[in-house]
């Protein structure tokens, strides 16, 4: 049946919901601090989904404006992701030993909705989904983007239908508008290599070495992580320029 009561600011953002989503655990000051940041990353990371999903459709269609001014948007938020950090770090380690007891096998490296952005970024890697269950479905959705073009992918198709097919080096010759779509994608590359640095120092200023929940290995994990690019091929480039 249609629903005829008034549309409101509160029935459209689903606001009963999303407040009453945060349930700490303890009594602990901290622990809301600690849920909100992590829930509104997720928001974040839903976000970035939607996002790239465009970005890669205006790229296969070889639309450079749609996609310059999407890949604006997408840097836009990493900035903000970078920045909740500096939030987050107002936790003393203290304060988060609080209640980190509480936090049982729950942590971040379970986050699926990273683990499909990876995916869809171009990790081909069974390790990002084998700790799921079998029928859980942040697997599924981490499988079926390891199935589909990643965004690299996309580019390579935008460059062809720009008539740039395997010639980077002609892209930044001609320094137009492929040239500039490709400076935006080194932009999200190192965007997401600062987001690695800042949550690995994050993870150091308030655990230290100690093993992370959920079976991690804490910050020694995260700093195998650093460094790594998304699109090598767009670094290795400036070698031949």
């Amino acid at each position: 049946m249609p629903d005829d009561a008034a549309l409101t600011y509160t029935s459209y953002l689903a606001l009963q919901e999303v407040l009453a989503a945060q349930r700490p655990r303890s009594d602990e000051h901290d622990e809301m601090l600690f849920i909100v940041i992590h829930q509104v990353y997720e928001l974040w990371f839903k976000q970035l989904l939607h996002e790239v999903r465009y970005l890669q459709q205006r790229l296969e269609a070889g639309d450079t404006a749609r996609a310059v001014r999407t890949l604006r948007r997408i840097l836009t938020i990493l900035k903000v992701v970078v920045a909740q950090i500096d939030v987050l770090e107002t936790m003393t380690p203290s304060q988060f030993a609080s209640f980190r007891a509480r936090l049982d096998a729950a942590s971040g490296f379970q986050s699926a909705q990273f683990r499909e952005l990876e995916a869809v970024l171009g990790r081909r890697d069974e390790r990002a989904f084998e700790h799921y269950a079998a029928d859980d479905l942040g697997r599924q959705r981490i499988i079926e983007a390891m199935a589909r073009p990643s965004l690299w992918e996309s580019f390579q198709s935008y460059l062809k239908a720009h008539g740039y097919e395997g010639d980077l080096p002609r892209v930044y010759a001609d320094d137009e508008g492929p040239a500039l779509v490709a400076e935006h994608l080194v932009d999200l590359d190192e965007g997401l290599q600062e987001w690695r640095y800042r949550h690995v120092k994050m993870v150091e200023r308030t655990i230290g070495d100690k093993a992370g929940t959920g079976g991690s290995s804490g910050a020694e994990y995260l700093r195998a992580t650093l460094f790594r690019p998304v699109f090598p091929e767009l670094w290795a480039i400036r070698r031949d320029l």
